[in-house]
């Protein structure tokens, strides 16, 4: 994700969302169901991915979904869709939250194959749908990264290059103008160890202020 200067911090510097968009189908007495699953960062986007399954699966009786936002997973929204009460949406988001997912919306699109399955049978299957489709896209952890802003005088630039991109830190940007810029990824623990290490490096000399922190 892109920096983002002046936001709220997150209460949290790791978190785990989907690995990528994609779409796994189970059947259950007849009925094929359909789940998406897709990384958003916003309800918009999640509504987004929700039309657009409605759009791919016409046919479908039913297009419930369930969805999960921010670092802390604050935001959390379900829909039965016409579904019996708490039989679709609800089982959806708590396998969203018992696999401590956020930032990731879930549809599971029904088509009806002519078996009732029942309150119990429902919960079963959306939430097999869910967790089937997790399983087959797999997860990944996004890591918070403070944003340093290093500048040293060009006598030292190339030994600090040279070591920033062979050290732990990434190095996220380089810019050459009144004096050379190193834009530095850095997990919010290791901010103190790593201006000791560029201190140590350059003598005291290089100027290090934050400008942001995103997520990678």
């Amino acid at each position: 994700m892109p920096p983002s200067a002046g936001g709220p911090i997150p209460d949290r510097d790791t978190y785990r969302t989907i690995a990528a968009a994609g779409v796994h189908e189970i059947e259950v007495r007849r009925s094929r169901f359909l789940c998406a699953l897709a990384p958003v960062d916003s309800a918009e986007a999640a509504r987004e991915v929700i039309a657009e399954r409605r759009r791919a699966e016409p046919a479908a009786r039913h297009h419930c979904h369930a969805f999960v936002l921010d670092p802390d997973g604050r935001t959390q929204r379900s829909s039965d869709d016409g579904e019996p009460a708490g039989t679709a949406g609800t089982p959806m988001l708590e396998v969203l939250r018992r696999r401590e997912l956020t930032d990731t919306v879930a549809v599971v699109s029904r088509h009806f194959g002519g078996v009732l399955l029942g309150a119990g049978g429902l919960i079963r299957a959306y939430g097999q749908a869910v967790a089937d489709a997790i399983d087959a896209i797999g997860t990944v952890e996004r890591r918070l990264l403070c944003l340093l802003l290093v500048s040293v005088d060009y006598g030292r630039a190339g030994r600090v290059e040279g070591e920033l991109h062979a050290s732990k830190y990434r190095v996220i940007g380089t810019h050459y103008d009144d004096a050379a810029r190193f834009e530095i990824g850095v997990r919010p623990d290791q901010v103190p160890d790593f201006r000791a290490w560029l201190a140590d490096l350059t003598g005291g000399t290089a100027a290090v202020s934050e400008t942001g922190r995103y997520w990678v």
